[in-house]
């Protein structure tokens, strides 16, 4: 098989939650262990940081696996979902795995994925674990799937675990509270092994405080301990955010340059800089200047894409992949900074999120061009549109992502504003 045919069987013989949902999730890490006692164990090889958190896992991941690289550590970094291309998920100082190594994987393996039955994600967390090995790394940055406890992710046993924060998101795996969500996400907290929480929320604080002592690892709390001032947001004509960095209230990063440039990274950046805090020891130190020009240069260092990104000026064009109540409240809250006379929003969900929690924070004097993701799992336009219709929101249907845009900007006036969000794969098509 070349490239094109392997992901075409990766995607159509496993199941994959990203296109089919419900049906594709393994609560259970029995097969992402058999998988990988076949490979010889390759997580245990390598150094690690574990990441978990509703809002912002990608965010730290990638700014974190940034920061690593400029200190001169080969760093892997596994994410997920990807974009536009498969590869995406598993990076070695940047750089996507070759598609020959994907190729040769497959090919090699493809008997112990249908004896064990493996969902496409325990699939390739065996591959980014296996390939890290190959590659030597100095230490890989691990993004979490979903939840923690029971993510396929869960096998390491990290230098440092993260959780950014707690909202809701998937409740019909993680739970319909706070708590019971924060359960979840708490189970990558192992014996011995330090823990950043990025927010203390209530709620959860107290989960994580129980599990850290059960398990006596030391537990710091990012934003008791770091805080940010001066903020300079994001404007069209300065594509990043600049900021003050304190801790315990001395001035720790002045003027610190982010080119992602959401407010809402700002909690980000100080989970990021105390997962620097507790690392530094561990990895002989990291440096201001590793901090400084790994956050200033991440999409340069990771290639991360679809946060607040620029998808042209003319008309001003933006798009962001957040997809849950929590993370669309803070880029509603960004577009509302952002000079403007309407807002033109090109808009699909998937089929399994609670749309009305969604629909009733999304602002009633926009116009939306509905649309819907080319995958299984994207939720029908014209259901979309007669449901909005219920919340006031008025707008008309389009036959694809790419129509829905194009529609968008030529309508757009000079100082109107286009955004294109609601869902990742909504995003994936036009970045």
């Amino acid at each position: 098989m070349n490239y094109k045919e392997t992901c075409d069987y990766l995607f159509s013989h496993l199941l994959m939650y990203q296109r089919i949902g419900a049906a594709a999730y393994k609560p259970d890490l029995t097969n992402t262990l058999a998988f990988c006692n076949l490979l010889k164990n390759p997580q245990q090889t390598f150094r690690s940081v574990h990441i978990a958190g509703t809002n912002g896992k990608g965010s730290v991941s990638h700014m974190l696996a940034s920061v690593l690289q400029e200190k001169g550590l080969k760093t892997g970094l596994y994410t997920s979902p990807h974009l536009t291309d498969f590869r995406e998920r598993i990076r070695v100082n940047g750089v996507r795995i070759p598609e020959e190594k994907v190729i040769r994987f497959v090919e090699n393996h493809k008997p112990a994925f249908e004896k064990l039955g493996l969902s496409f994600f325990e699939m390739t967390v065996g591959l980014a674990f296996d390939f890290f090995r190959d590659e030597k790394v100095d230490v890989a940055v691990i993004e979490v799937g979903m939840g923690g406890r029971l993510d396929a992710t869960n096998i390491i046993t990290p230098l440092l675990s993260v959780i950014t924060n707690i909202s809701f998101d998937h409740k019909q795996f993680l739970g319909d509270t706070l708590e019971k969500i924060a359960f979840e996400k708490a189970g990558i907290i192992k014996h011995g092994i330090p823990v950043v929480i990025g927010e203390t929320q209530e709620e959860p604080r107290k989960v994580f405080l129980e599990k850290a002592r059960q398990e006596q690892a030391p537990v710091r709390f990012a934003d008791q301990e770091f805080s940010a001032g001066n903020i300079r947001n994001w404007q069209p004509d300065n594509e990043k955010i600049v900021l003050d960095i304190y801790r315990k209230n001395n001035l720790h990063l002045a003027n610190l340059e982010s080119p992602l440039g959401g407010n809402y990274q700002v909690k980000n950046i100080l989970t990021v800089c105390a997962a620097c805090e507790v690392l530094a020891p561990r990895l002989d130190g990291i440096s201001e200047d590793n901090i400084r020009n790994g956050i200033g240069h991440v999409i340069r260092n990771t290639g991360f894409a679809g946060r607040w990104q620029l998808l042209s000026r003319e008309p001003l064009t933006l798009c962001d992949t957040c997809h849950n109540e929590a993370g669309l409240q803070q880029v509603l809250d960004q577009i509302r900074n952002i000079p403007h006379e309407q807002l033109h929003f090109v808009f699909g969900m998937v089929n399994d999120k609670e749309i009305d929690q969604i629909l009733q924070i999304l602002p009633k004097n926009a116009t939306y061009y509905f649309c819907k993701a080319d995958i299984p799992r994207g939720l029908d336009a014209h259901e979309l549109r007669n449901k909005a219709t219920e919340y006031g929101l008025a707008g008309k249907v389009f036959g694809s992502v790419g129509q829905a845009l194009k529609s968008a900007q030529e309508n757009a006036g000079e100082n109107d504003l286009v955004f294109v969000g609601g869902s990742i794969f909504v995003v994936a098509e036009v970045v």
